[in-house]
């Protein structure tokens, strides 16, 4: 037991040395190892503008649909797709024949009744028949007199003009085709396009925050104030005109979760039309917020990193939380401060602790070079 004792503390202390002499090693090393230059910049507050984009459908202020108010054959077609009317415009005529003939029936009739009413007046006043003869006479004569009204409403109806100013859309029934004032498809769509209507849609938290970026008392006021919105086009190009929000839906949508926003442009031009799709896109203003190139960052276990400098010239992990981005930057929320200078690039080398040899670099270049090494 004795020898036991003795050869265990022999070799608790020969693991002891190995161990100190393993750490001497290491820090020999370390402190061989050359110290890495990394360029660092001091962070600034600076005032940026972000955008946000949303798919967006475009539909004409005014879209009229034109429908028959009576049933007929399409006698004539007035118009072409896409041709642009004025309101009161001839566009569709019905075939009348038979409802000429109606009318023709109708007239007689009231003449009919007529003749009866003006038998009977004076056989009333000598008190030769009854008064309640020349009433009846009298209902019969008003009856057919809206029989008369009535068929020549319908041949008035047969004459379809346009409802409002504006361009002929998809004509879907030609000359020759039998209508009916309970058809489901419209003869057509007459669009007034002078100015046209963006729909796009917000999530709830993306409304929130919205109309809390913008001043006032109420939701109108906040609309009201909002920024002016820009309309990227199918193309890729932006449209030439600004636009506006107007108004939104007023409720959240429960089964997508969205709410409905209209946004106004002017269409002096004419370029936009019913039916186009777009993406508005939405300026973001942060005032005197910190900014960090998106180089200088890192992942980590869902958390954006960055590497600050700290005393001794050692770089020092922090986690950022991120309120948007510009460009490529990040706008930070919390995390740093303008008191801190950052690693700008190479922070895949870094480790932390890590001592480096620290190059001052202006924040003006090392966010210029980091938009300019995007955009190639």
């Amino acid at each position: 037991m004795k020898h036991n004792s003795i050869y265990t503390i022999l070799s608790l202390s020969v693991f002891l040395m190995i161990v100190s002499c393993a750490k001497t090693e290491q820090k020999q090393a370390m402190a061989a190892a050359p110290v890495l230059p990394f360029p660092v910049t001091q962070l600034e507050a600076q005032t940026v503008t972000g955008y946000t984009d949303y798919p967006a459908t475009i539909e004409g202020i005014v879209n009229s649909d034109v429908r028959a108010k009576t049933s007929g054959y399409i006698e004539k077609v007035y118009v072409d797709e896409g041709q642009k009317v004025r309101k009161g415009q001839l566009l569709f005529k019905l075939e009348t024949q038979s409802l000429s003939q109606e009318a023709d029936a109708a007239k007689a009739s009231v003449n009919v009744a007529q003749v009866e009413v003006n038998k009977l007046i004076p056989l009333v006043e000598k008190n030769i028949i009854s008064a309640v003869q020349l009433e009846t006479a009298k209902a019969n004569l008003a009856q057919a007199k809206a029989n008369y009204s009535s068929v020549t409403a319908s041949i008035g109806y047969a004459t379809i003009k346009s409802p409002i100013d504006g361009y002929v859309g998809a004509i879907n029934f030609r000359e020759g085709t039998l209508i009916s004032s309970n058809d489901v498809t419209p003869l057509t769509t007459v669009s007034n396009i002078s100015q046209v209507y963006a729909f796009f849609s917000f999530n709830e938290a993306q409304y929130i925050n919205h109309l809390q970026r913008s001043e006032g008392q109420n939701k109108a006021e906040r609309i009201k104030n909002s920024p002016d919105l820009s309309l990227i086009l199918a193309n890729g190009k932006v449209y030439s005109e600004k636009g506006r929000i107007q108004t939104s839906t007023g409720q959240i949508n429960q089964n997508t979760g969205t709410i409905k926003i209209r946004a106004a442009f002017d269409n002096p031009n004419e370029i936009l039309t019913n039916g186009n799709s777009g993406t508005v896109r939405i300026p973001i203003e942060y005032t005197n917020a910190i900014v960090v190139p998106q180089s200088a960052t890192f992942e980590q276990q869902g958390n954006i990193m960055i590497f600050k400098l700290v005393e001794g010239n050692k770089v020092e992990t922090a986690i950022l939380q991120v309120k948007g981005t510009v460009d490529n930057l990040y706008v930070v929320e919390s995390g740093i401060t303008t008191n801190d200078k950052i690693i700008v690039s190479g922070v895949g080398k870094l480790r932390n602790g890590m001592v480096i040899a620290p190059q001052e670099t202006s924040f003006k270049e090392a966010t210029t070079q980091v938009a300019t090494l995007f955009r190639n």
